[in-house]
């Protein structure tokens, strides 16, 4: 499951934040608890805590005293604004190309979708 090249927290990140774009959890949702989180993904919890303390940093989370972690207002919009922007900047170039190289059309696309 868990990729070698990155670190796992950062992974754990990024997993959340799918789930916040794709509307599993919805705005001011709770997350789940870091012990319940490191039950279902069988990691330490000290790597979810530091999962989510990068996204109390970036302001995408907040703690509620003695409730937990929720997802601040916007926090969707906002992921996915960035996510379209370092998809765009970083890999669309990088598909273009290998695109372009194996002469693919756009209909060649549509219609591999298709099938």
């Amino acid at each position: 499951m868990w990729q070698g090249d990155r670190p796992i927290y950062l992974q754990i990140r990024d997993l959340i934040i799918a789930r916040i774009i794709d509307s599993e959890t919805g705005t001011q949702a709770p997350l789940p608890s870091v012990r319940a989180l490191a039950t279902e993904l069988d990691v330490n919890p000290l790597t979810v805590a530091k999962a989510y303390q990068e996204l109390r940093s970036s302001g995408l989370v907040a703690a509620r005293k003695g409730v937990g972690l929720y997802i601040e207002p916007g926090a969707a919009a906002a992921l996915l604004a960035s996510e379209r922007a370092a998809f765009m900047a970083t890999d669309w170039p990088r598909i273009r190309r290998r695109i372009d190289r194996l002469g693919l059309s756009a209909a060649d696309l549509f219609e591999a979708q298709d099938a």
